[in-house]
């Protein structure tokens, strides 16, 4: 892939501008569902609903928190104790003073949900995550085969798409050259970013556009690139034939999008089950009419698919 079609597909760049729209009314996602516990582990907000027998844990993508995984937990709710982290730095969450994570993130909130895991003793939970959330549930997956009951990835993978063929050796140097790109966006130029993403790969919709970007836009821009240049250096194919739990991988195909990626939803597909070779228990799922916020798009189609993957578990 060539490099600016490779930032574009992180950043939204290159993508036309648009003119502003007439004044919106209240932010459809800004109003969440109270929990019934609210805690801290080292930066990472943890939001516990319910109280079932089978734990989830989701995890939300790059920039976001827990109010993309509303319509999820309305759902989910029965029968189940749900548990929403927003990681540090995200949706307004603060960096943790003298914060030594910033080297590599993933790691360290990969440490972070492995502890939320422990301390509470879940037992076999089923990890939902989005985006970066869903790379870093196949980590985990990875390093915890005998303690997670499941893995669902909605449009996350254990490498980045179109980097596959990358050596080794110079994957450091894409995440970083990644990161100060990203990093190079504060302020007013952070927020226009983000809405800039989310109106051309985020959402259909582009008033859901625009209120998801309000939101991400609380993120710390610093943060949010750390994060994308840690994830851009990853390569985690080797360790697939590690994981024992079942995995199922949303892939979201929007068809006036096709002629950018180049893949009907059916390729699309295709092309996700090659990344993820070596799953020994694996499902790929396409989700039709939907971009990267698979679950905000077509919410019925994403909570039909978690729920069906759950009662086979």
């Amino acid at each position: 892939m060539k490099a600016a079609l490779l930032f574009a597909l992180i950043l939204g760049a290159g993508a036309p501008a648009f003119a502003q729209d007439a004044p919106q009314p209240a932010n459809r996602f800004a109003a969440t569902i109270a929990p019934a516990e609210r805690f801290d582990i080292k930066g990472m907000l943890v939001e516990r609903h319910g109280n079932g027998a089978k734990p989830l844990v989701l995890i939300p993508g790059l920039a976001t928190g827990g109010w993309v995984w509303q319509e999820t937990v309305r759902e989910l709710g029965n029968g189940h104790t749900i548990y929403v982290v927003t990681l540090p730095g995200f949706d307004g969450r603060p960096v943790p003073a003298g914060d030594a994570a910033a080297e590599n993130r993933f790691m360290t909130a990969k440490a972070t949900l492995a502890e939320l895991i422990s301390s509470r003793h879940l037992a076999k939970p089923v990890l939902i995550g989005h985006s970066i959330g869903a790379t870093l549930s196949i980590a985990l997956a990875e390093d915890l085969p005998d303690a997670l009951g499941g893995v669902v990835a909605i449009d996350g993978l254990p490498v980045f798409p179109r980097t596959e063929d990358m050596p080794t050796a110079q994957r450091p140097a894409m995440g970083e050259a990644v990161r100060k790109q990203m990093a190079a966006a504060v302020g007013p130029a952070f927020a226009a970013q983000q809405r800039q993403y989310m109106r051309t790969m985020g959402v259909v919709d582009m008033g859901k556009a625009d209120d998801i970007a309000k939101l991400t836009a609380r993120s710390d821009p610093l943060a949010v690139a750390d994060y994308a240049g840690a994830v851009m250096a990853l390569d985690l194919r080797a360790d697939l034939p590690k994981i024992r739990v079942p995995v199922l991988v949303l892939a979201p195909s929007f068809g006036p999008d096709e002629a950018l990626t180049g893949m009907s939803g059916g390729e699309k597909v295709a092309y996700y089950r090659e990344l993820m070779t070596g799953t020994p228990k694996l499902d790929v799922k396409l989700i039709d009419n939907a971009r990267h916020f698979a679950m905000l798009d077509q919410p019925r189609a994403v909570n039909d698919a978690l729920r069906q993957f759950l009662n086979n578990l």
